[in-house]
């Protein structure tokens, strides 16, 4: 495992020493995927365009930001930044690494929430948009145009996580799968002609089910804040 982590350092210090030129469109990039825009500015501009979507973001969303936290918890990941300095590994020969605001994230590091919260999020937008566009265009490509924007758009959300040591790359990878399996998986079971209680109730059922899942992992004798 160390000879992994280790790859994923010499990556981000090729990119970050190679590279210095993209470091704003990076930390443009990984603004766009912050998973806490989702509900800042995905959700509002997709519920405008369409309820069904709007509904399906938020639904997916809240979902799977609970799921990344649990998979946090019981996976552990280390956080790039401070695995630099706390392994030793690089104790003759330091890595030459920059740090960032983003670099410093305190909580486990896997998977990556960035691209699978926001991943998971934006499939219902993207599945909507590919349905219009199919409707309209008849070259092949152009139906395409918007699963490669998709793609395109998390390759580099994840890229950007790398750059700056905010996570690893097998953290990232992990992350983009389980992001667009989920809301592959998600996207057409959301429930959507519900009352407003039964969201309320979801909310507080998450809640309580991630302090319950916390506080029997504490009493395991994890330190879930280490």
């Amino acid at each position: 495992m160390e000879s992994t982590l280790n790859a994923g350092i010499a990556m981000a210090e090729a990119m970050q020493n190679q590279l210095p030129w993209l470091e704003k469109v990076w930390l443009w990039v990984t603004f766009l995927g912050d998973p806490k825009n989702l509900y800042l500015f995905y959700f509002p501009a997709a519920y405008y365009a369409s309820r069904r979507v709007g509904v399906a973001v938020l639904w997916i969303s809240l979902i799977t930001e609970w799921l990344n936290l649990v998979f946090k918890w019981l996976l552990f990941g280390d956080r790039p930044f401070w695995w630099v300095h706390e392994s030793g590994y690089y104790g003759q020969a330091p890595a030459q690494v920059h740090q960032y605001p983003s670099s410093c994230e305190t909580g486990p590091g896997s998977p990556s929430g960035h691209c699978m919260i926001t991943g998971a999020a934006l499939w219902p937008i993207m599945t909507a948009i590919s349905s219009q566009v199919a409707s309209r265009a008849h070259s092949r490509w152009v139906r395409m145009m918007p699963s490669l924007v998709y793609c395109t758009f998390l390759l580099a959300v994840g890229l950007s996580r790398i750059f700056l040591l905010a996570h690893f790359p097998h953290q990232v990878l992990s992350g983009l799968i389980t992001g667009a399996v989920l809301g592959w998986l998600m996207a057409p079971r959301v429930p959507m002609e519900r009352e407003l209680s039964f969201y309320g109730l979801t909310s507080l059922a998450l809640l309580l089910g991630a302090s319950l899942i916390y506080w029997t992992l504490f009493t395991l004798g994890l330190d879930l804040s280490w």
